[in-house]
């Protein structure tokens, strides 16, 4: 495929302004040496970063709608943060920032599973029968040709479902029965070498902070140093594309307000597709946050350019069913320490090194997470803030008998006090407690089921001058919702669109390693 001629005088413009755009930036500026002046990112909020959020204050409370985890064999991911000075030491990179919270506060859950008010006395066992583990080892062994379109539980059988493999997979990484069966498999393989510390969450990193302050904040700086132009409150609502399928170009974006930007042939555009928190509402203290799942500006573009142009997948296929793809979110800021020290005795863990505590036997399956406080770097001290979800929060609960979907903050906090027996003074901890729930309708959309087609490859045929990012392009063996995904196609959009920076390495096959796999089958099989 021939490029359209790159020049000295070419400026480069990125529509989205979340991690995928970020990072593409970084990669022009430091790999492609291309002046920061020349770089546009268009935002449709007023805030950058993308899914990856977190702010508040003392007085209204604090919210991060979500987190995502990290692992040591996310190349593109740490190769792009070594580069950028941390928070709150610029002598020292966000990647070594994140090393060094790790080593000094490690992970290693004591209680990822809770049942009837106490730590499950089998939460070290997968609970997996014979044909489970089969089940697993086919589908790792399968390719994915044959698979597309299928859903989890069109390969496994219902008592799989029931495992404690399943309890901590699902809530750990979002899958539901009906997603993706290829997804499935390409998490298998792809983390296949966590196997060994699966049930405490071991080998899993996460950021010093809530991931807007720890990643986001200081990529935003370093752009800003060198002459980046963000334009937030700013829709790109079409693209005009000329050309064929042998040879187009975007000429021009649309924005809002109404206004035209000219793209010249010797001009870049990066476009992220998509969004998983793209219609995000938030709830109160006493208010469900509304089921309002309307889409705006990420899924609106995309299903613009689907429809009129060939080879931009189909978008419908991802965000056409949110009772299939929602999920609620919660961030609780307390006013004192006593429930996170009761947590400690009763998980075994300090504060910030158990992960995810999954209640097992709850009908929203509820999960929530203590992290190491302070959570944000603006948080008051003698604020203490968690994190929460609720799987499937279209079912009942146990203690408030609606949905989560239909729950308030109160309603939240009821259901809490409820799992984990908490008494009357026990309860008096969250008196004055603020709860901010979040309904997100697509955050699980990149893994409903697709096939061939359904996402767009980065380069559409014929592509000259442009490039799609994000979590909804098709690149071969990585996994979705991962930060590491939208950095990849970053990565490799910047590559190939400037033939000024090296591609990005391949995907670790840990899944190739004999020593790996003897551990793994060694997990599955209770040893």
């Amino acid at each position: 495929m021939q490029d359209a001629e790159m020049t000295n005088d070419e400026r480069h413009y990125l529509v989205g302004g979340g991690i995928a755009s970020l990072a593409a930036a970084v990669f022009l500026i430091r790999d492609a040496g291309v002046s920061g002046d020349r770089i546009r990112i268009y935002e449709q909020l007023t805030v950058l970063g993308g899914s990856l959020d977190g702010g508040g204050d003392a007085e209204h409370g604090y919210l991060a709608r979500g987190g995502r985890m990290f692992e040591k064999h996310f190349a593109c991911t740490f190769d792009l943060l070594d580069s950028i000075p941390s928070a709150d030491d610029p002598a020292l990179s966000v990647k070594d920032d994140i090393m060094a919270f790790n080593d000094m506060v490690p992970g290693s859950s004591n209680c990822r599973l809770v049942r009837n008010g106490k730590p499950a006395e089998d939460r070290y066992d997968l609970t997996l029968s014979p044909l489970d583990i089969l089940d697993i080892n086919r589908l790792i062994l399968h390719s994915e040709h044959g698979l597309g379109g299928r859903q989890i539980d069109d390969w496994f059988h219902p008592g799989f479902f029931d495992s404690n493999f399943w309890m901590m997979w699902s809530t750990m990484f979002s899958f539901q029965p009906w997603h993706s069966l290829i997804e499935m498999r390409r998490y298998l393989r792809r983390f296949i070498h966590l196997f060994p510390g699966f049930t405490r969450i071991a080998g899993i990193l996460r950021t010093r902070y809530n991931q807007y302050d720890s990643l986001i904040a200081p990529i935003i700086n370093w752009l800003q140093d060198r002459g980046v132009e963000f334009e937030t409150g700013t829709t790109v609502t079409d693209l005009t594309i000329t050309g064929d399928l042998s040879a187009r170009q975007i000429t021009g974006l649309t924005l809002s307000d109404g206004k035209t930007v000219a793209i010249r042939p010797q001009d870049r555009a990066y476009v992220t597709l998509g969004s998983m928190t793209d219609g995000s509402v938030l709830g109160d203290m006493d208010t469900a946050p509304p089921l309002d799942d309307s889409e705006s500006g990420a899924w609106r573009l995309w299903r613009k350019l689907a429809a009129e142009n060939s080879g931009f997948g189909r978008p419908e296929v991802f965000c056409g069913d949110t009772g299939k793809t929602a999920w609620h979110s919660f961030t609780v800021t307390l006013q004192g320490p006593e429930f996170f020290e009761f947590m400690e005795d009763f998980t075994g863990n300090r504060t910030g090194t158990g992960g995810l505590v999954t209640f097992a036997s709850s009908g929203w399956t509820l999960s929530i997470v203590l992290f190491h406080q302070p959570h944000f770097r603006n948080q008051k001290k003698g604020l203490y803030t968690l994190w929460g979800y609720a799987l499937r929060g279209d079912r009942e609960g146990d203690f408030v008998r609606k949905p989560m979907w239909q729950a308030s903050g109160k309603d939240i906090l009821t259901e809490l006090y409820g799992q984990l027996n908490l008494n009357a003074e026990q309860i008096a901890w969250f008196d004055n407690a603020s709860v901010i729930p979040c309904r997100m309708p697509f955050i699980t959309s990149q893994f409903m089921p697709r096939s061939s087609g359904d996402r767009p490859k980065l380069r559409p045929a014929g592509s000259q001058n442009f490039a799609l990012l994000g979590q909804f392009v098709e690149q071969p063996r990585d996994c979705v919702f991962t930060v590491e995904y939208s950095v990849r196609s970053a990565r490799m959009a910047v590559s190939q669109l400037t033939g000024r920076c090296d591609p990005p390495p391949p995907v670790a096959h840990t899944d190739r390693d004999p020593l790996v796999l003897m551990r793994a089958a060694k997990v599955l099989m209770g040893g």
